[in-house]
């Protein structure tokens, strides 16, 4: 047994879910070492969604009061089809017995990350270093060792790898990545336009049906973001064209003037899951160890899961009280997590959104109608939704305050 405040530990990426490892780690006395590859932490509008049992842990960690107060609440959402208008609305506070926070918080992930780096600089045991893109990942079994663009090296008894889809530790250390990549891209335009003004009835997040150009609107509290699919042969510089854009915008409201657009983002969008999470003295966690489609808010909040669960059995590995098939066993949980429940739920999403049949589509708005006029059933249905099934049965329930059934 190493005691914590002689174990050293790297953590690679400081994004939500390495900051998050970061700092459960530093609260269990280890040493931490985070290595950040921008000079500074990263500012883009990504994952805006806080689910549940990310607000209990974050909680735990003692962060959760400055995101709140930055944060917007959202007691629930909309399923909305495009040419008719609403279809069902979803209370997230029937989960008020299955945890304490029965709602979603939408705020940047990028306001998440400064408050946690607060945190961390007025720690003894914490150093961060920011232009320290890592390279390279090795391990020995008893060590591992990470190399950055900058020609350093830092050894430590364990590294976290969290530095994204593009993971240097993951493609470094011999990780396999399978999985697929979409046909669509996503385009995200995120506008202060009054979306509540402009379409009366909405909630702050909103999965609109249609056969031909599915949409989710989704509110944060600077702006909102409209989420568009975009045909697999059109060129990237034709999307992201300022004209087309606002055509696409057009056919969600005519202003009879061109939309406010703060910026848009287009990206390719893939399900892919890692071989194993640990391997040696290298563990895997967020978007380095998984990625997947963004409907429904999961991407960001499984990986701040991954944190929570991988570095708790970590620490009691580190701290003599749990041992390292434990660690397996946490690690092997989250995946399987990924394989088969994010990764089920997020693409599922997108088949309904875009259905194009028409007996489906009216099969499946009866059946979300017939959701929302019933309490259990709309229950049953958002401890899915929420992510609070995900960790149910893993060993975490105690830990996070989310009650077992």
């Amino acid at each position: 047994m190493t005691s914590p405040e002689k174990t050293h530990v790297v953590v690679a990426g400081a994004g939500p879910v390495g900051m998050t490892a970061a700092l459960l780690m530093a609260r269990g006395g280890v040493q931490v070492t985070v290595l950040e590859a921008g000079e500074s932490l990263a500012g883009e509008s990504r994952a805006s969604t806080f689910h549940p049992p990310s607000l209990e842990m974050l909680d735990d960690l003692g962060v959760l009061e400055p995101l709140m107060e930055r944060g917007l609440v959202s007691t629930g959402f909309q399923y909305r089809d495009r040419r008719t208008g609403p279809i069902a609305d979803l209370d997230l506070g029937v989960l008020s017995e299955d945890t304490r926070f029965p709602f979603r918080v939408q705020l940047e992930q990028s306001k998440l990350t400064p408050i946690v780096l607060e945190v961390l600089q007025g720690m003894a045991n914490v150093t961060v270093h920011f232009g320290q893109r890592v390279v390279q990942a090795t391990t020995d079994g008893t060590t591992a060792t990470v190399t950055t663009e900058a020609g350093d090296t830092f050894t430590a008894d364990w590294v976290l790898g969290a530095d994204g889809a593009n993971s240097q530790v993951r493609q470094t250390a011999g990780f396999t990545f399978e999985g697929m990549t979409y046909p669509e891209r996503f385009l995200v335009a995120s506008t202060t336009e009054d979306l509540e003004s402009i379409l009366p009835g909405i909630s702050a997040v909103n999965y609109v049906f249609d056969p031909t150009e599915w949409l989710v609107l989704l509110r944060t509290p600077e702006h909102w973001r409209i989420l568009f699919p975009t045909d697999q042969d059109t060129p990237d510089e034709v999307e992201s064209d300022p004209a087309r854009i606002q055509e696409r915008l057009r056919g969600v409201a005519d202003l009879g003037r061109d939309w406010d657009v703060l910026h848009t983002t287009l990206y390719r969008v893939h399900q892919r899951v890692a071989d194993t999470f640990r391997k040696g003295r290298l563990l895997l966690m967020g978007d380095a160890a998984h990625i997947n489609n963004p409907l429904g808010g999961m991407g960001m909040n499984s990986g701040l899961h991954d944190a929570y669960v991988e570095t708790k059995a970590l620490l009691a590995l580190i701290e003599g009280e749990g041992t390292l098939e434990e660690l397996d066993e946490a690690c092997e949980a989250r995946r399987q997590v990924a394989l088969s429940y994010v990764r089920t739920i997020t693409h599922d999403n997108w088949e309904k959104l875009r259905q194009d049949d028409p007996e489906a589509i009216k099969a499946y708005h009866d059946e979300l109608r017939d959701l929302a006029s019933d309490r259990e059933r709309m229950r049953k249905h958002l401890l899915n939704t929420s992510m609070i099934n995900s960790l149910r049965g893993v060993g975490v329930v105690d830990m996070v305050g989310v009650k077992s059934t």
